[in-house]
Parts: C-alpha cells; sequence; structure tokens
C-alpha cells in the first residue's frame, strides 16, 4: 500500500456532552492512520466551537489553506466523524469538492467507514444531512423553549448594570447602589439633555463603574438607554448569536417582566422619542480583508488612493477579487473606478511581457532607502529551505520503513535536482550583481524579467509577488475611461553598477 500523508482534525462544542473528548479523537484518529499506511503531519483543534459555519472556524480554514497549498502536503483529512467536518451540508460539499477537484486530498471519517464508489458517496451525503437535520432541530428545540421562556417574562440572559441574579431560575433583584447610577443615566440624558459622550465622562469622573467594573464609554450607555428591562420589560432575540448583527424589530420579543422596574415607562418612553431623533448611524468600514498580490499597487486615475479589493465569489465556488476606489468608498472621489482582479491580472502581465520583449521602459531613479528590501533572490533562498523540510519528510517516512531504500533515493535524486536548479538561478543573480558596469535600463529589465518569472510560477505565494513586484514598481493606475494602464517603474541608485 502506497505511504500516503494526512492532517488531522478535532472539534468540540463544549455544550454537547454526547461527543468524544479531544484527546479520544485524537487517539482514533492516529489508530486509524497506523492501520491504513499513513502519516499524520498535524492535527488540528477547535474547542468549544459550533460546526454550523466554517468561517467561524480559524483552525479549521488554516487546515484548508494548508491543504490547498502548492506543494500538495497532504491526500486526506481524517475525522472522527463527517459531523466534525462540518454541520452545515452545503459547506461541506463546497470545501469537500475543493478539495478533491483542485488538490485531490479526501476527507475520511475513521468512524463511518464507506465503501468505494457511487453508493459510497449516497451513504456519505445521508449520514451529513442526517447530522444537519439533527443540529437544525436541536437548535430548533432550544429556541422555542427560550421564545416560550421570554414570552412568559421570564430573565435569561446575563443581568444588566442595576440587578443581579440571587437564585438560579428567579427574576434578577435590583441593586441599589447600580440602580442609582441607572437612574443618573436616565434623568441626565431626557431632563438634561446630555449627549452618552458626557454622560460617561461625568459617570467616570465621579468613579462610576460598568456591570464588568470598567469606565463608562458612549456605547455603554447607549446601550443603557434603549434596555427596556428598566422599564419592567423583557426583551430577546434582538441580536443574532453567531454575527451579533441586529434583527430586525418584528423578530424581537419584548413583554412584561417578572422583575422590578427601575424606572418609569414614561422616563423610558421619553428616551427613545430623544434617541430616535438624535442618533445617527455610524458608516460601515468599506471591506478591505482580500489580500491580492496586485493589493497596495492599484492606484485611482482621478484622486490617486489606492484601490482596495474585496471577495467576491462566482457561480461555480471560485472566488476573485474587486478592487474600488478606497476614496470614492469614503464619498471623497467623483468616480467610481474599479477593476476585476480577471482582469487586471491579465492587463499587468501582459504589459510586464511586453516590456520585457521590446525594452522600452520608462523609470525613476530612487535614492537607496535604509529599509529591508525583500527581493527576488530571497524568495529563491526561501525556496531552497522549503527543501529541507521536504527532506526531513523522506528521512522519517524511511526511518519509519514505510518507504524502501528505493523509494527514499528516488525521492532524494527529484528534491536534489530542484536544488540544483535554485542554486543555478541564485548563480545567474550572483553574475547579475557582480556586474558594475551595467545600464541602469539593462539592470532594471533584468529585474522585471525576474520578476515576470515569480509572478507567473504557481511555487509563491501572493505576498512574496507582491513584496517582488513592489521592488520595481511604484504604483499601477488604469483608467476605465479609456482602457489604459500604466506601470510606474523605479529602480534605486544603489543597484546601479
Amino acid at each position: 500500500m502506497k505511504q500516503r500523508y494526512a492532517y488531522g482534525y478535532v472539534r468540540v462544542s463544549t455544550d454537547k456532552q454526547e461527543e468524544l473528548s479531544p484527546d479520544s479523537q485524537e487517539k482514533l484518529l492516529r489508530e486509524y492512520a497506523r492501520k491504513n499506511n499513513m502519516i499524520i503531519l498535524k492535527i488540528f483543534f477547535e474547542i468549544g466551537v459550533s460546526g454550523r459555519k466554517a468561517d467561524k472556524r480559524p483552525s479549521f480554514q488554516e487546515m484548508i489553506g494548508s491543504a490547498k497549498s502548492k506543494d500538495h502536503p497532504v491526500d486526506a483529512i481524517l475525522v472522527w466523524k463527517y459531523s466534525r467536518f462540518a454541520r452545515n451540508q452545503e459547506e461541506s460539499i463546497v470545501y469537500k469538492s475543493l478539495l478533491k477537484k483542485q488538490n485531490n486530498v479526501d476527507v475520511i471519517s475513521v468512524s463511518e467507514p464507506l465503501i468505494d464508489g457511487p453508493f459510497g458517496s449516497l451513504i456519505e451525503r445521508i449520514i451529513e444531512w442526517m447530522d444537519e437535520y439533527y443540529s437544525i432541530r436541536l437548535s430548533g428545540e432550544v429556541f422555542r423553549g427560550m421564545k416560550e421562556n421570554a414570552l412568559r417574562g421570564s430573565f435569561q440572559a446575563r443581568p444588566p448594570l442595576g440587578y443581579k441574579i440571587v437564585k438560579h431560575g428567579e427574576p434578577p433583584v435590583i441593586v441599589p447602589e447600580e440602580a442609582k447610577v441607572v437612574k443618573i443615566i436616565f434623568e441626565k440624558y431626557v431632563n438634561e439633555n446630555m449627549s452618552f459622550f458626557d454622560i460617561a465622562r461625568y459617570l467616570n469622573s465621579l468613579g462610576f463603574k460598568t456591570s464588568r467594573n470598567k469606565n463608562f464609554e458612549c456605547r455603554s450607555i447607549e446601550y443603557i438607554i434603549q434596555n427596556p428591562i428598566y422599564c419592567g420589560m423583557i426583551r430577546w432575540n434582538r441580536t443574532k448569536n453567531d454575527t451579533n448583527e441586529i434583527k430586525d424589530r418584528s423578530e424581537w420579543i419584548v413583554t412584561d417582566g417578572e422583575h422590578e422596574a427601575i424606572i418609569s415607562k414614561e422616563l423610558f418612553d421619553k428616551a427613545q422619542e430623544q434617541y430616535k431623533v438624535t442618533y445617527k448611524p455610524r458608516g460601515k468600514r468599506p471591506p478591505s480583508t482580500y489580500k491580492h498580490w496586485l493589493s497596495g499597487l492599484l492606484k485611482c486615475p482621478d484622486c490617486g488612493r489606492t484601490l482596495v479589493a474585496t471577495t467576491l465569489h462566482r457561480a461555480n465556488g471560485d472566488y476573485y477579487a474587486y478592487f474600488k476606489c478606497y476614496g470614492y468608498c469614503k464619498g471623497k472621489c467623483p468616480r467610481a473606478n474599479g477593476i476585476s482582479s480577471l482582469v487586471i491580472e491579465k492587463a499587468v502581465m501582459d504589459s510586464l511581457k511586453k516590456v520585457i520583449y521590446t525594452r522600452n521602459i520608462e523609470f525613476e531613479l530612487k535614492n537607496y532607502q535604509p529599509v529591508e528590501i525583500i527581493n527576488e533572490r530571497s524568495l529563491l533562498e526561501e525556496r531552497l529551505h522549503g527543501l529541507e523540510n521536504k527532506e526531513e519528510r523522506i528521512k522519517a517516512s524511511y526511518r519509519e520503513g514505510i518507504d524502501t531504500l528505493e523509494e527514499y533515493k528516488e525521492n532524494k535524486l527529484l528534491i536534489q535536482k530542484e536544488r540544483e536548479e535554485i542554486e543555478e538561478q541564485l548563480s545567474e543573480f550572483s553574475k547579475t550583481e557582480s556586474t558594475a558596469q551595467q545600464d541602469d535600463k539593462d539592470v532594471l529589465l533584468k529585474k522585471v524579467s525576474n520578476i515576470y518569472s515569480i509572478i507567473s510560477s504557481d511555487k509563491y505565494t501572493d505576498a512574496q509577488k507582491n513584496a517582488a513586484l513592489r521592488q520595481v514598481i511604484d504604483r499601477i493606475v488604469y483608467n476605465r475611461q479609456n482602457d489604459t494602464l500604466k506601470i510606474y517603474y523605479f529602480l534605486y541608485k544603489s543597484n546601479c553598477g
């Protein structure tokens, strides 16, 4: 049987008593690996995290990212049950398909063996559907129970400032010292027209603290002003559990509570009327979390600000970046200049290729800046260092008797060949750097050619490609109005002969 490599994934939700412990899950994964000629390179742990949403599981995302890397580190991902991988069948199918089609990585449940072929795939889907159905049914039952309690006026959350729980299952009781602070907040807001900021500053000057023993802020005053608990009401189902996003008011449950009120209903209503008049929603920051090898280099032709990237998904599950003007997002640029990565990537590559072939290039000479510069040489050196990890893997396989001597020699020969190729490229760089009489233009063109090779290769990360581009490119301007692209090249004087 051929030697295979795998990652292990262990997830435990703290509210599920029927689950195996992390140690027990890990033990089962390692036993399966030993019996099936697998080496587990790493086990990823997720403790106390729900499986409903994959993007809320950082270890899961790290594992998927590693499994998708170009060096193909593993052949499989081992889990105790398919429900550990995902409780959402839609996401499970997406991630499994992505791993299998693009990287030939299988997801294997060690406790739910399947036969090969279409029937096995069908059974797998049935198992996933049953897990998702159980999860939805359980969460639905919990939700219905909490809803019934809310309609009865039962309090089922952490008590806010002014209240405390004395006995489990009974309504919260008033804390006189804290209730005094609550009354001050409402009276200052309604009767003296003080802002949230001024109220917070006033309370802090007197040494008052929040329920978490922290100084007051605008948001803590805002929360108290909006909370109907203080006039004897119960408010439930206001926010989404996973994002804390406020739901539509039609989904809220607001009813009479079983606890004692701190302020009158009349005072609370006056505060809400004033809040509607004075409250101004805060603007949202434009999404710019997606990292691309062109990030930070694309500039707006109208205002000169950076084009920030947003992740967009295609119908087939693939994703791409869309760059748009940060100034326009902030209302400081007259035009919504933007471009898809699917378009700009090809345009930049074509422009680099044209410069290399025609040797027609305009550039600026810059004084050397005494900062660390990541260049193409360092990227090759990183690849050279990465070969050491590969060597350790094949040595481990040979030591454990997994690979034969012939297989070990064959793998070692492949690594040696790759090392020689990298060392040859490094030698070429050394020759180039040692030629003192080179023309500035020749030096820059050589660097552009080397960087083009890096951009075209799948052996480098987006971050590495971006760092390489920044050694010769100051900015890239795409004008959508006339469909033109201009790349502003530069060369440090210290790189000249």
